[in-house]
């Protein structure tokens, strides 16, 4: 390409390089998170929640915090957080995933957006640390919901809790026995097709029926 650019005039030269720049521009800006979208892209309202940034969609009585997994972003809730704002639940997805923050974003629901009900959704590590925070304060939530998430679930109450994994990423034997572990009388176990993890498993061809289970779930224990 140096000898290419050697033969040209100044000016050419500079003509193609700027367009060498403008494609490596509009590459760069295609790429996203997992779930498609940059941080800056997502439709909802960015607020600062604890020490981080979150994204907030919909209102209503019912709401749902988002904790997402370690390879995604806040913004890769994007499409579930847009269809739970349009059944009227207010999802919050927070950037920094950290408990303290999982808890604020509990409490900024509550307190600014007026919601009756939290639902705490973890994916993966998110899943992880929705555990910890439901555990710690189990009186605040509502309800609990992991996505190919796995850990100790004995100490979490009574509270409805609903674990979701892919038959073939090899947790599903995991998951069952966290569904007879856990106290309650409210609990169960979905167990979709395929082998994609956490929040991939909405990119398939189950996505649509897990996400009219969470619908339910929330239109029922809220």
């Amino acid at each position: 390409m140096i000898l290419a650019l050697a033969c040209v005039s100044p000016e050419k030269r500079l003509l193609r390089m700027a367009g060498t720049v403008l494609v490596a521009v509009a590459f760069m800006s295609g790429c996203g998170t997992p779930g498609g979208e940059s941080a800056s892209d997502a439709s909802g309202e960015r607020v600062s929640v604890g020490d981080t940034e979150a994204v907030v969609w919909g209102e209503g009585k019912k709401g749902a915090v988002l904790s997402h997994g370690a390879a995604y972003d806040a913004a890769s809730w994007e499409p579930q957080g847009q269809e739970l704002g349009e059944n009227s639940v207010a999802a919050l997805a927070v950037e920094d995933t950290s408990p303290e923050n999982l808890q604020s974003a509990v409490d900024y629901l509550k307190e600014e957006y007026g919601v009756e009900s939290v639902a705490l959704i973890g994916a993966s590590a998110g899943a992880t640390l929705v555990l910890e925070v439901a555990e710690e304060d189990s009186e605040e939530i509502d309800q609990v919901i992991l996505l190919s998430g796995v850990g100790e679930v004995s100490g979490l109450g009574e509270l409805p809790k609903l674990f979701v994994a892919s038959e073939g990423e090899g947790i599903a034997e995991e998951v069952r026995r966290m569904v007879d572990e856990a106290p309650g009388e409210r609990n169960e176990a979905l167990i979709l097709s395929g082998d994609a993890h956490a929040q991939a498993i909405f990119q398939t061809e189950d996505g649509e029926r897990l996400m009219e289970v969470i619908l339910e779930r929330l239109e029922e224990y809220g």
